[in-house]
């Protein structure tokens, strides 16, 4: 008892290991880098989510022109003496536009510049009349007045994307006819036109004038009506700016006169370094200040197949062809794909040559998608000789490619159902096809469903595999069956990112954004189809 009462006290401390300083050096360090690692994912998360909306926003911004078009406003004579109501087809559609459109400028005379005026309105204007004509949208018998579509480089000019302009001030200035037909002298109150010219690239000639001729911009005056393109400006005795303009479009009145508001515009480009000439650009300017031109929604892109023009190229064809491939691809995928999941899983005996089967599946899903458009180049076109660019054969193609990954998303989906399920059906009496068909496919329905949508959207931004199959070729009519000549939307992408046109840069882009749309659609699409079908258990 002495020797118990002698050993209790007030016990001293101790240091143990998990709280002595270098342990809770140990722990202060680690939640830091625990913090760091979170700052760092975080960081990431919104890294990605810069660099996904930066592409993103450039794809739109570049994609929002070609969902509009420009329009040329003109009164066609469709009366009996051109177009005979009993054969329309019979008419000459281009020569009626082209009357029109040459009668809403009189004074163009010369051969190039009348060459100039056809050229501001697409060279398929009168196959888009006949089409007009032919669907019962434009009456025959009088003059009717029908918006025909620019052509590309006129239509991106009146965009905004071809030619870069900026303004000046308004200058006070007067007109005076010259001694030279078409031409008249301007004169300013100031040398401001003398400091542009010199900084925008004008050359030096004697006595002090300046010429915006060769690779210097362009100076459009906008003068009483009309426009006037400054060709030569030099230094007035009174302190101003005297300038020599060519006439681009006819002005009011001959006579001399003071501008109560000259519009200067200064195209930053050189004329010889675009593909719009001063004389284009100043007919335009004059049109759309009639009223003549309207901005529509394109209804060519929505709706009409493939062309070489870019503003009447659509993307109908491609969006059909996309459908009528991606249903030949899921008839073939979803079946064999499924049958074979659930017989490797639910039947199939445990063995090498089972084994074999599976380690076989899970590399053909790490096949490059090339080697399957090869496959089908060999076996489907020139063995049983089906016909190119049809969406049966690439359909076929696809669904070759997409039925490994189909298959190793249905067996996951099946082993994922518990073990309990099919040892309760059993034991209730259930056959072995019973217990798999009525209980546990029903339950892996979600898991199958959702990986084959998600199989289904990676096929359909496949490009490779269809190129080899012809699939590239050039369609104009819309696809009406299963072995009609067909392209799919990136096929289509890929041939419009390849033309030099750069109307053809929009269209690209606003593809984009519809293939992104089908790949969003399908993606919910799985999303609503696993709530729709998940069990709880």
């Amino acid at each position: 008892m002495t020797d118990i009462a002698s050993t209790t006290g007030t016990p001293a401390p101790s240091r143990s290991l998990h709280t002595n300083e270098a342990a809770k050096a140990r722990l202060r360090a680690r939640y830091a880098a625990e913090r760091r690692f979170k700052w760092m994912g975080a960081g990431a998360l919104a890294v990605s989510g810069i660099f996904l909306v930066l592409l993103l926003s450039t794809i739109v911004m570049e994609a929002l022109p070609a969902l509009r078009a420009n329009y040329l406003v003109l009164p066609l004579d469709l009366s009996p003496a051109k177009v005979d109501p009993a054969d329309p087809a019979a008419a000459n559609y281009d020569d009626i536009v082209q009357e029109a459109l040459l009668a809403k400028f009189p004074g163009v005379e010369s051969r190039q510049d009348r060459r100039l005026v056809r050229g501001l309105i697409s060279t398929g204007s009168g196959v888009y009349l006949r089409r007009q004509v032919e669907s019962g949208d434009v009456p025959l018998g009088g003059t009717v007045e029908l918006g025909v579509p620019l052509d590309d480089f006129a239509d991106l000019y009146m965009k905004g994307l071809l030619a870069d302009t900026g303004s000046v001030a308004p200058l006070e200035a007067s007109v005076t006819p010259s001694g030279t037909e078409g031409d008249i002298e301007l004169a300013f109150d100031d040398d401001r036109l003398v400091r542009l010219a010199r900084g925008h690239g004008a050359t030096e000639a004697e006595g002090g004038v300046l010429r915006l001729t060769g690779g210097a911009d362009s100076f459009l005056i906008g003068l009483n009506g009309g426009t006037v393109k400054l060709t030569e400006i030099a230094p007035a005795p009174n302190g101003g700016a005297a300038g020599r303009g060519v006439v681009l479009q006819p002005l009011q009145s001959a006579q001399t006169a003071a501008a109560d508001a000259a519009s200067l515009r200064i195209i930053d480009t050189p004329e010889a370094s675009r593909k719009i000439s001063d004389r284009e650009i100043v007919w335009l300017d004059a049109l759309k200040q009639q009223g003549a031109i309207e901005s529509r929604f394109n209804t060519i892109f929505f709706f009409t197949g493939a062309s070489r023009e870019p503003e009447l190229a659509g993307i109908w064809s491609a969006v059909v062809g996309s459908f009528l491939t991606m249903v030949v691809t899921l008839a073939l995928s979803f079946p064999i794909g499924v049958a074979a999941a659930i017989y490797l899983e639910e039947f199939a005996p445990k063995n090498r040559w089972t084994n074999l089967i599976e380690v076989n599946i899970n590399n053909l899903a790490a096949v490059p998608s090339i080697v399957f458009g090869l496959l089908g180049l060999a076996v489907f076109l020139n063995w049983f000789g089906l016909p190119r660019s049809a969406p049966l054969v690439g359909g076929m193609v696809l669904s070759l490619m997409t039925l490994p990954i189909i298959i190793i998303a249905s067996r996951a989906a099946l082993r994922a159902v518990p073990p309990s399920i099919r040892d309760a059906a059993l034991g209730v009496g259930a056959s072995k096809v019973q217990t798999v068909f009525h209980h546990v496919l029903p339950l892996a329905m979600p898991g199958i469903m959702t990986g084959t949508i998600l199989g289904m959207a990676h096929a359909l931004g496949e490009t490779a595999p269809l190129l080899m199959i012809g699939m590239v070729a050039f369609i104009v009519d819309i696809p009406g069956g299963f072995t009609d000549p067909a392209t799919i939307l990136p096929v289509q992408i890929f041939m419009w990112a390849d033309f030099p046109e750069p109307g053809f840069q929009q269209k690209t882009s606003a593809a984009i954004l519809i293939l992104l749309a089908f790949l969003i659609i399908m993606n919910a699409a799985a999303v609503i189809l696993r709530k729709r079908f998940e069990r709880r258990w």
